[in-house]
């Protein structure tokens, strides 16, 4: 076993996820809505603490499990969560009040997100997760970057797609689309761009400046 092998099952084996969100990664599972891993999980709470994030939009709400690692680490915060699966909301609803969210913490909005993200308020929100639609990735990115505050923070996971980016061979559209990504953020001036290599990786943007 390779040192990466050996730090990627140490920290995958070290993440004690919360009951309730296990909870919540079941009902992801069986409904087919892969949920991010724990490890990414309490990445994004340990930003949502840090930021001391007050609003926060979610694409992508699958059952809950990045949601309620979103709120764990920022329990004052407000989640917007767009989803195009009533199935996925309900589920998630479900998770929620398993973990004991308040209603007033959670708005769930049906929809496709490239509808409902520009009607929304730009320099409005602390945190965007952008988990939905991988060959849309960047559109919803450049949606965050508008949504969130000058050092708001703009999060995506699965940006590794699965090791197939840092394979040249791979050019399938959503490997392209997340290589594109990381390069566009990588030369951009109007934001700080850091990539975490841990569970299925997390590129993390912060916006520095609006022209």
């Amino acid at each position: 076993m390779s040192e990466n092998d050996a730090n990627a099952r140490y920290i995958r084996e070290a993440i004690i996820e919360p009951a309730a969100i296990a909870r919540a990664r079941s009902h992801a599972l069986e409904l087919g809505a892969a949920p991010v891993s724990p490890a990414i999980g309490a990445q994004l709470a340990l930003l949502a603490a840090a930021s001391n994030a007050r609003s926060i939009v979610e694409i992508g709400t699958g059952a809950g499990v990045s949601g309620l690692w979103l709120l764990r680490g920022a329990p004052q915060a407000v989640l917007t969560s767009i989803d195009n699966e009533p199935e996925h909301l309900a589920a998630a609803r479900r998770s929620f009040s398993e973990a004991k969210i308040a209603p007033t913490k959670a708005r769930f909005i049906t929809g496709r997100a490239s509808d409902v993200l520009p009607r929304m308020n730009e320099a409005s929100y602390d945190i965007v997760l952008v988990d939905a639609d991988a060959e849309n990735v960047i559109e919803y990115v450049e949606h965050g970057l508008r949504l969130v505050r000058t050092g708001g923070i703009v999060l995506v996971p699965r940006v590794l797609a699965g090791g197939k980016a840092a394979d040249p061979v791979q050019r399938d559209a959503v490997t392209s689309a997340y290589r594109s990504l990381v390069q566009e953020t990588q030369e951009s001036p109007a934001v700080l761009a850091a990539i975490s290599t841990v569970g299925e990786g997390l590129l993390q943007l912060v916006s520095i400046h609006r022209d």
